[in-house]
């Protein structure tokens, strides 16, 4: 699983954008700078973010290129909304780290706390021009004020109780006390025009004194509603266009234009907005999109993360993909022969993930829905990892690959179309989707393909030729381990009479089911599914694997379908080894997956007795 959190370590070749914002702010020298990093939800916006932090906090690569003191404010509207005023709130953030830092350095301490004795006479003004603006028009005001109102309320309509006085009583003191701390460390008699010029001022001076740059960097605006966007933006043009500063402001565009729409409503030309936007932001940068390379590099780059390879290889590989992501537009790769010849010790199922990245890359890069996005690539492959777990607990035998072009389709294929495919697989006896077999036949011969609604999507052509071929797949399994996606089998649990009848009977009295086989055999392949899920889950309460009864009822379902065969021998292997004894062995013999499960339990560790019967049963198999 990978956890969806900015971060430092480049897996994208975002490096090379980043360090050139970098070099913008260095470059400035002093000069008030505004930056904005723009693109989707998802894209990398944060991740970028903390990139140009880290480049610009990294000492000089070049000897006669000077150090430069770089004091940074990281703020995220996002978890101020609802709170606090966003305004009000930055100005709190930036005044409160310079104090922070003038401490630290023992010089500019008398500046830094009027700039903070400024900002909270700011707070002050605005909570009482709220208050009275709240008595005046009804609107209630957030916070404490919010709650006055809404006691002062409830006295003018008459619902007096003791209760409401005291509470009244009690808020009045609390609000009284937070405008009290507001203005007891406030300048007296000033006037807000006076008081944010007087701000500006002060802000400028400490910087100078400090000797340093305040780099100011915002995230998630694009998340905020309209009202927390536009007063956050208001706050950056407070402090925007003094020396020492710069603002890098990770943002959507079209999301903040639409927040300055709707600040502007009521004004048709849309000129105002742009203009509004440009003015904040001097440097506009798009996060690079990513092609099938990066997308490639990317998937392989969190496959490799997650394995339990030592974090210095892993490291050193990084770093080598990513100077091979530079080259790219001369031809070269990233791929699982690159990847293959960085390292030579992969683990198997290591280099099987390299070759599942391979035949995503493309897919990912250009379906609809996906788009190459690093945070929907992530949650695609959370999903993927979750579901494969459910299949390893529930002992059904899945196929990665398989499950991987299933979960594409349930993405980006029309939900139509899916629907489709869903009853093509409950109504076929096998669970086999034949209606794709033509289509897949026909992308194989590279005929043109003649596809009918819901199916005429771009998206479809790419899915078919995608491998594995699914039509003579059994995609029941697949099917099974991804029910939250896929409503239409949980028509399944609806048994007929007949199998209803037939399970309770097994699970009554297990031991009887060689007798009740042939009645077994009449009833639907989605009945026997359920059938097969009911014993696993009751033989999941066995703590010792000879021959139980409910062993005889696994048997006989198994025999009547080669998918539930398959899942009895996933479960078996499930087992702990201690579990396994050796009376079972000789029980399974017969069955077409018994040496399968034979040679995983002598991997596995089980006693001596077992190997044992599996050597005297299996001649094949050595000690």
């Amino acid at each position: 699983m990978w956890v969806d959190n900015e971060t430092e370590t480049d897996f994208l070749n975002f490096s090379g954008v980043a360090d050139t914002v970098a070099e913008i702010v260095y470059q400035a020298d002093g000069r008030p700078i505004s930056i904005g990093v723009s693109g989707a939800w998802g894209a990398g916006k944060s991740s970028m973010i903390k990139l140009i932090q880290a480049s610009l906090k990294a000492p000089p690569q070049v000897e006669e290129k000077p150090a430069k003191d770089f004091v940074f404010v990281e703020f995220n509207a996002w978890l101020y909304q609802g709170y606090d005023d966003a305004r009000a709130a930055l100005m709190d953030v930036i005044a409160t780290r310079l104090e922070a830092e003038a401490k630290k350095r023992a010089k500019g301490l008398d500046k830094a706390s009027e700039l903070l004795s400024r900002v909270n006479w700011l707070r002050a003004a605005k909570l009482a021009g709220s208050t009275a603006l709240s008595f005046a028009t009804g609107v209630p005001a957030p916070g404490l004020l919010g709650e006055i109102i809404g006691l002062v309320d409830r006295v003018r309509s008459g619902q007096v109780d003791q209760d409401a006085i005291e509470a009244l009583h009690d808020t009045a003191e609390k609000a009284k006390d937070e405008a009290g701390k507001l203005w007891s460390s406030a300048p007296a008699k000033k006037s807000p025009p006076k008081e944010i010029q007087a701000l500006r001022d002060n802000f400028e001076t400490i910087l100078e004194e400090l000797g340093v740059t305040l780099v100011v960097l915002i995230d998630d605006l694009d998340r905020c509603l309209p009202e927390t966007t536009i007063s956050t933006l208001e706050a950056i043009r407070l402090f925007l266009f003094l020396r020492n500063t710069a603002f890098v402001i990770a943002a959507d565009n079209e999301m903040i234009k639409h927040a300055v729409r709707k600040h502007f409503s009521g004004v048709p030309d849309d000129v105002l907005v742009t203009s509004y936007f440009d003015k904040l932001i001097q440097v506009p940068i798009r996060v690079p999109p990513l092609g099938t390379q990066e997308v490639r590099a990317y998937m392989m780059m969190l496959f490799l993360e997650n394995s339990k390879l030592p974090k210095e290889v892993v490291e050193e590989i990084r770093v080598q993909v990513r100077g091979q992501l530079r080259t790219t537009w001369q031809g070269n790769r990233v791929d699982r022969a690159f990847m293959q010849s960085l390292y030579s010790d992969y683990p198997t199922d290591l280099i099987g993930k390299f070759d599942t990245a391979e035949r995503l890359a493309a897919v990912m890069t250009s379906a609809s829905g996906i788009q190459g996005n690093p945070r929907l690539i992530k949650r695609f492959l959370n999903a993927l990892s979750i579901r494969m777990s459910i299949s390893r607990a529930q002992g059904v035998g899945v196929d990665e690959a398989v499950l991987v072009k299933l979960m594409l389709f349930e993405r980006s294929g029309n939900p139509k179309a899916y629907e489709e495919l869903m009853k093509a697989v409950a109504s076929h006896k096998d669970g086999k989707p034949v209606l794709l077999g033509e289509w897949e036949a026909d992308m194989k011969l590279g005929k043109a393909l003649a596809l009918h609604q819901p199916w005429d999507l771009p998206f479809v052509k790419e899915w078919l030729a995608l491998p594995p071929a699914l039509a003579d797949k059994d995609l029941r399994g697949a099917i099974y381990v991804s029910r939250e996606h896929a409503p239409i089998i949980t028509d399944e649990d609806r048994l007929s009479s007949e199998a209803a009848e037939l399970l309770t009977a097994l699970l009554a009295t297990p031991d009887m089911a060689e007798q009740l086989k042939d009645r077994l055999a009449l009833i639907a392949p989605v009945d026997i599914n359920v059938v097969m899920d009911r014993l696993l889950d009751k033989a999941g309460a066995e703590q010792e694997w000879g021959v139980p009864d409910i062993l005889e009822a696994l048997l006989v379902v198994g025999r009547l379908d080669t998918q539930q065969g398959l899942r009895l021998a996933a479960f078996l292997k499930a087992r702990p080894p201690a579990q396994i004894q050796a009376g079972i062995v000789p029980k399974l013999t017969d069955e077409v997956w018994a040496k399968s499960v034979y040679e995983f339990w002598k991997t596995a560790e089980v006693s001596p007795p077992v190997k044992a019967a599996i050597r005297k049963f299996d001649g094949n198999l050595t000690k």
